[in-house]
Order: C-alpha cells, then sequence, then structure tokens
C-alpha cells in the first residue's frame, strides 16, 4: 500500500482579526483580507458555524429556556431523517448530509442569544464556493475544509470533524491494498491520514 504522507513538516496558522459573521457576509472577501499570505497548496479550515451565519443559516429564537428548547426540538425533527438514540433532552440523530451527530447539527453556541444555527445546507458546494472566491481575489488555489464540532462515542471531550471539503481527497480505496506487514485491507475506504485536519493552513472562525 502506498503512503500518501511526505517527509514535509505540517505548519498550522491561525487567521487573525476577523469579524463576528452575519448573513450576507462574504467570508471569502473577509479571510482574503485578513491571510493574503496564503499560498498554492495551503488548506484552509473554517467552521461551519461561520459558514451558516455567511449563508444565513440562523433561526430567529425566544430567549426564555422553554420555548428556546421547544424551537429547538422542533428544528432538530425538520433537520433529522432518523432518530439513532434518546437519553433524556439529547437526541443523536442522523441528518440529510448523512451525518451521525447530537442534535442533527441545530446549534445555540457561539450564536446570539436570540438565534439558533443550522449546518449549511451543502458543506461541499460552501468550501467549493469559498475556496473559488480566494483564488479570484489572491490568485491561489487552496484546498478548503468545512469542519463541525462532535462529540465521539465512550469519549470525554470534543472534536472537529470534516463535514465538508474542496480541492483534497478526503477518501482513499486501499480495498485489496496490502499494508507493510502484508495485512491486506478489508475496509473500502478511509481518510488519507495527510488529507484531513490538522492541515497546513488554519482558518477558524465563529
Amino acid at each position: 500500500m502506498s503512503e500518501h504522507g511526505t517527509g514535509s513538516p505540517i505548519e498550522i496558522l491561525p487567521v487573525t482579526g476577523l469579524p463576528e459573521f452575519r448573513p450576507g457576509d462574504d467570508l471569502g472577501a473577509a479571510i482574503a483580507a485578513a491571510a493574503p499570505w496564503l499560498c498554492d497548496d495551503d488548506v484552509v479550515v473554517v467552521t461551519s458555524k461561520v459558514v451558516s451565519k455567511c449563508e444565513g443559516r440562523l433561526v430567529p429564537a425566544p430567549e426564555s429556556e422553554e420555548a428556546r428548547d421547544r424551537l429547538r426540538r422542533k428544528l432538530i425533527d425538520d433537520e433529522a431523517v432518523r432518530v439513532l438514540a434518546r437519553k433524556g433532552k439529547t437526541l443523536i440523530t442522523e441528518n440529510r448530509l448523512g451525518l451521525v451527530q447530537a442534535a442533527a447539527g441545530v446549534d445555540g453556541s457561539n450564536v446570539n442569544r436570540n438565534e439558533l444555527a443550522l449546518l449549511p445546507v451543502d458543506p461541499d458546494a460552501s468550501a467549493a464556493a469559498l475556496r473559488a472566491g480566494l483564488r479570484e481575489r489572491l490568485g491561489v488555489t487552496v484546498a478548503v475544509v468545512v469542519t463541525d464540532t462532535m462529540g465521539r462515542a465512550w469519549r470525554c471531550g470534543q472534536i472537529d470533524a470534516a463535514v465538508g471539503a474542496a480541492g483534497l481527497a478526503v477518501l482513499h480505496n486501499y480495498a485489496g491494498a496490502l499494508d507493510r506487514h502484508g495485512n491486506e485491507w478489508l475496509s473500502p475506504r478511509s481518510r488519507s491520514p495527510t488529507r484531513s485536519p490538522p492541515p497546513p493552513t488554519w482558518s477558524r472562525a465563529s
């Protein structure tokens, strides 16, 4: 099985000075202005939350806890295609993107108290649009990964998982290949160890 990695070091750079984004804001223009140093083959990582904000995926919400929770549950029902597990108020769902996560991605963090955020409708398309915008403004060809914060079963803490991407391969087909010890790879697809976060360049905004 061939390796997809290289011996080159990986550098992670923050993009600072970004504003609080609102619906209709141009994310590509803001990142281009804040990170004119982006180069060809960099990987720009943005959270789904900032993409959702710019794309208007914010829902007005009441500020009372009870009414806000009722709306949140309705939005989860709207966004989910099925509920996989339920414990108290916690729902593990699959959404129309095929993502399995808590609450179908409906989120009240890093938004105004009177709003709830939904995931982008098409994170791959969002990544492609941002990639095109950066190429137009900076003349560079970068890859873009859109991430969302998720928990892991039986583990404490959170991770950022890729939910959309453009300009890089996120899966490689290893079926039938042999590892360095001669064992056959049975899983048909695996994430590439060098094609997912952490990337050379981070651009995280919420």
